[in-house]
This record gives structure tokens, sequence and C-alpha cells, in this order.
């Protein structure tokens, strides 16, 4: 349901007002949290046009992003036993926002991770490198939860991303494996 759907409802009662709220503020927080995503996509898609005009060829295969669906942030949330709140959400969760990065050599993946660990507006939050050290099910990518500034009209707010950097051969690995 759209902001404005909810809107149209009309609802008057104190519990629909304060649903009304909630929900305002949840939508809000899925805009900021697209922001955070278009902010270190681009930082990405540079990186790769630099790299393609000096070294005629470019790391980054595709990229692709995603926001977390509102049940798959509840369950999780639910799960460490939290309750659904966007102050939970901001406070507790790191993958609302994902980024996937695909490279075509695993070279590329710690050259990436170099170059963005290296932008001075970037905070890197926690790393975990399951390419050296590969889940007991096979599974190969490097992860990254980063904070990185978001310029609003009210100002400056910093928003956690995770990013997975990952081989082609990887990422269809996983692919598979999700399914």
């Amino acid at each position: 349901m759209t902001k404005d759907e909810v809107k149209k409802l009309r609802m008057n009662s104190p519990e629909s007002l304060q649903f009304l709220n909630n929900a305002t503020k949840f939508y809000n927080l899925m805009m900021m949290y697209r922001c955070a995503i278009r902010e270190i996509q681009t930082k990405l898609e540079v990186l790769d046009d630099e790299f393609s005009v000096e070294n005629n060829r470019n790391p980054i295969s595709f990229i692709k992003t995603r926001i977390k669906k509102p049940n798959s942030i509840y369950n999780k949330l639910q799960k460490m036993g939290y309750e659904f709140t966007t102050e939970n959400i901001q406070t507790y969760l790191n993958d609302v926002a994902g980024v996937r990065i695909v490279c075509a050599f695993i070279d590329d993946i710690y050259m990436i991770s170099d170059l963005i660990t290296q932008q001075d507006d970037i905070k890197v939050i926690e790393i975990k490198d399951y390419i050296k050290n590969p889940k007991s099910n096979g599974y190969r990518s490097y992860h990254m939860i980063v904070e990185i500034p978001v310029f609003f009209a009210k100002g400056k707010t910093p928003m956690r991303v995770e990013l997975q950097i990952r081989t082609n051969g990887m990422d269809f690995w996983a692919t598979l494996e999700h399914q």
C-alpha cells in the first residue's frame, strides 16, 4: 500500500492515526535507503568508468540493488527480539539496503573493496570475507557493511548499506543455492 493509498482511507481513530504515522515514517525511511543505494551506485560507476579509461577494461560486470521487503524486515526484527519500528530498523539492521557488485575476477573484488575503503566519506562498519573463508555450504562472496552520508533537505544522514562483491561464477552459484 502506498502512502497516498493509506491517506485516502481517511482514518480518524487514534490507532488509525498511529498506523498512518508509522506507515509514513516507514515509507520515508525506505526512501532514505533508496537514496543511499543511489549514492553507492554512483560511486561504483565512477570508479568503473575511470578504470575502463585507464586500463581498457571494466572490473564491474554489473551492479544489482535491492531494498529488503517489509515482511523480511519484520521477520528479521522479530527473530532478533525487537519490535517493528523505524528506529529499530535503523539501529539493528545492516542489510535493508543491498548492493551486489559482480566482477569477472577475484582480484577485482579486492581492488573494488580497497577503492571503496579509501573514500573518505564512506565508513566501513564490517567486513566478512567468504572468499578466503567460505561458508560450510560452499557460499563465497565478499561482504561489506558501509555507512555513507546522504544529503537531504533537513541535513546529512548517515545510512548503512550492505555490499556483496563477487565474481560471475560466485553469483551464479549463490543464485542457484538461494532458489
